[in-house]
């Protein structure tokens, strides 16, 4: 058991022999080791199987195939983003886009790469980027604000942008720092996540899914925060003139991947409804989050917000914190944890 944990913060209570039987699912779900992975954090997974997992903490991306880990390039600065397209790799470091053309036909010899894309800020504080081609067959890249709170030109938005870095554009604003979207897989719409600033008190503000339909839309940040908390350092503009969220979140549950249920292996309520990976809180008195939520949607509106997969957190100390949320091709959901070092896989059968 201390093996599973080495290096990577508290192990679960004394006498726990499989920390995953500490974590709680519904009804005919189960969990397992899906692969060990130093501080897996956002992950992609392509048509045939192969696992690609960004870090942040280190300076390396992995493939995992069939259960075999490969380091496929090192070296980066937190390359905390991975997406697929036409069997390109894209790979998000601060200020750039990387691609590794023909990827899985070069997981041996992936070196070569071509910069799609390097003019991004280099701010470190929410430098690191979560990247996803959407069903335009642009690449979205979000630029974090740089600061806890703050307005500066150029960030807090998301951007868009042909696979080769041409037309880059803004496709929305007022967005503190996302680490998680996806679109809606029968109306094609962009939802996201975003974490609410700090040092508000631990209750304030909450953490927001939001739901971006059109492009232009401004979410809020610096001035509004969840949709109904002005902020006490920008006053000179009200909560009324911005798109409220979708559904407020818990509070400082640092709410990251998220992804949109299209498989057929779980029940039908989950279907097209959405799993979120909370990393969980670092500076509240209660910790909360280190968990993974389900939000259900009728007529593409949220109607639930409720725990799916938690025990990560124990008391006030936490073994693990989920990061990003896959479909894999059988239907089962993967989720990574960057404090473990794992890849998890949540299965159901009753």
């Amino acid at each position: 058991m201390r093996a599973f944990f080495a290096g990577y913060g508290p192990s679960p209570p004394t006498g726990t022999e499989d920390p995953l039987a500490l974590i709680v699912l519904p009804d005919g779900f189960s969990i397992e080791e899906y692969a060990e992975v130093p501080n897996a954090r956002s992950i992609a997974l392509s048509d045939s199987g192969t696992l690609f997992v960004g870090t942040r903490e280190s300076d390396k991306v992995y493939a995992v195939v069939d259960g075999d880990v490969r380091i496929i390039a090192s070296g980066l600065t937190m390359p905390n983003g991975v997406a697929l397209r036409d069997g390109s790799l894209y790979v998000a470091e601060v200020n750039r886009i990387l691609r590794f053309d023909n990827i899985e036909h070069n997981l041996d010899n992936p070196s070569s790469y071509t910069v799609a894309r390097d003019d991004f800020p280099r701010d470190t504080h929410h430098g690191w980027k979560f990247i996803r081609f959407g069903p335009d067959g642009k690449l979205y890249v979000p630029i974090g604000a740089p600061c806890n709170v703050c307005l500066e030109e150029g960030y807090a938005r998301i951007m868009r942008m042909n696979p080769d870095g041409t037309e880059l554009e803004e496709y929305a604003s007022g967005v503190r720092n996302t680490v998680g979207f996806d679109w809606h897989p029968e109306t094609n719409e962009l939802w996201f996540t975003d974490n609410g600033r700090d040092w508000l008190g631990d209750d304030l503000p909450p953490d927001e899914l939001n739901h971006a339909p059109v492009q232009g839309l401004h979410f809020g940040f610096p001035y509004c925060h969840g949709g109904t908390t002005p902020d006490p350092e920008f006053t000179d503009r009200s909560c009324a003139e911005f798109e409220k969220p979708a559904l407020q979140l818990g509070p400082h549950v640092a709410a990251l991947g998220m992804r949109f249920y299209t498989g057929e292996m779980f029940p039908a309520y989950y279907r097209n409804g959405i799993f979120i990976a909370e990393h969980g809180s670092w500076n509240r008195k209660d910790p909360i989050g280190y968990r993974v939520t389900f939000v259900k949607l009728e007529n593409n509106v949220p109607v639930s917000y409720e725990v799916f997969a938690a025990g990560w957190l124990q008391g006030s100390l936490s073994w693990g914190r989920p990061v990003d949320v896959e479909v894999m091709n059988d239907g089962s959901l993967l989720i990574s944890d960057d404090k473990a070092g794992r890849i998890y896989r949540v299965s159901y059968g009753k």
